[in-house]
């Protein structure tokens, strides 16, 4: 790359610390992947993420983005040359009209505590605003990022810059798939292998079982066609309850080999639980967390896991513990005015 090209994606930060060799810069494309993969997989053990990503992966996901051009909307951090760190943002609006403009980004450990993360986070914010600028102002308008409770050094710079945790979740484990109860579906209602001309069906019914959660949103025009393409999109192994012609509930299972690779485990997923309106309290989810169980176990699975919304309105956490889940990571979101 020439010099002139250096200074034409270079970008001068107010807030950039005193380090020599620093530089923040845009994205260059899929040639920057490799090198921001290295930056994730660097912090994954000592922030306790447990990640598995691959090169595929990120070359999928960033050419499927949504509301996000990544050529004007990250920031990536170099020192004498290494890529050591980079910011993301993005926006969504909720069903209540809330436009919700997050940030997320990855340091490696020995470049923490040195003021970048501040600059990172700041850049964020005041990209943020001038994408917000252009937005109409019909609802509330908050930043918004999350954090593992374990990650202290996010948590102190989120505090520290005004943001106040806002909603909790956690990470769930079942440490064997040992005495899976025998639960009986729900009269009327059966389980089908999952046809492709299904999908759209199974699509449409999960966004309409999730309209009652925290965060939810409309979907948007590509997000079908990305959800195909997601790395848990496995329908070979999901439980999707029919009643008739009408999807009544589901639990979306997967595997993730990679994972279970580096961390030399044998876990499934219980996950994508959803039940809509007309078929709740009438124990399906319960049902089909126990089919999806026996399949793992089947599988030569012998853990399996889950995320919950700690403050879920129909009462899922207290579900999953009576299936044998027990809590063992905190997730934090953090929010601040715009």
């Amino acid at each position: 790359m020439s010099a002139n090209t250096q200074i034409e994606n270079s970008i001068e930060l107010p807030d950039a610390p005193a380090i020599p060799g620093i530089r923040f810069r845009r994205y260059r494309g899929e040639v920057d992947l490799p090198a921001m993969l290295e930056v994730v997989i660097a912090g994954t053990e000592m922030d306790g993420t447990e990640r598995s990503d691959t090169l595929e992966d990120m070359t999928k996901n960033y050419s499927n983005l949504k509301n996000c051009d990544p050529y004007r909307d990250m920031l990536l951090v170099e020192v004498n040359g290494e890529l050591v760190g980079y910011n993301r943002v993005l926006w969504e609006v909720e069903l209540d009209g809330t436009r919700i403009y997050l940030h997320f980004g990855f340091l490696k450990p020995e470049w923490r505590g040195k003021g970048i993360g501040t600059a990172l986070l700041r850049w964020a914010e005041s990209h943020l605003r001038e994408i917000a600028a252009d937005h109409p102002e019909t609802g509330p308008r908050v930043l918004d990022s999350w954090t593992l409770e374990q990650q202290t050094h996010l948590v102190g710079l989120l505090e520290k810059e005004g943001y106040e945790p806002v909603r909790y979740g956690y990470y769930m484990l079942r440490p064997d798939l040992e005495n899976i109860p025998d639960l009986p579906m729900p009269e009327g209602l059966e389980v089908r292998p999952v046809e492709k001309e299904h999908l759209r069906t199974i699509w449409d019914a999960e966004i309409e079982a999730f309209r009652d959660h925290w965060g939810a949103t409309d979907p948007q025009d590509g997000d079908f066609d990305r959800w195909l393409l997601e790395s848990s999109f496995q329908p070979d192994l999901w439980q999707v309850a029919w009643d008739g012609d009408q999807v009544a509930g589901m639990v979306r299972t997967f595997i993730n080999k990679e994972e279970n690779e580096r961390y030399g485990r044998k876990r499934g997923y219980t996950e994508y639980i959803s039940t809509r309106r007309p078929w709740r309290k009438r124990g399906l989810a319960r049902a089909l967390m126990a089919r999806s169980m026996q399949l793992q176990k089947e599988l030569g699975m012998i853990e399996t896991a889950l995320g919950v919304d700690a403050q879920n309105p129909s009462g899922a956490l207290q579900i999953y513990e009576s299936m044998g889940f027990r809590a063992y990571k905190k997730e934090m979101q953090y929010r601040k005015t715009l």
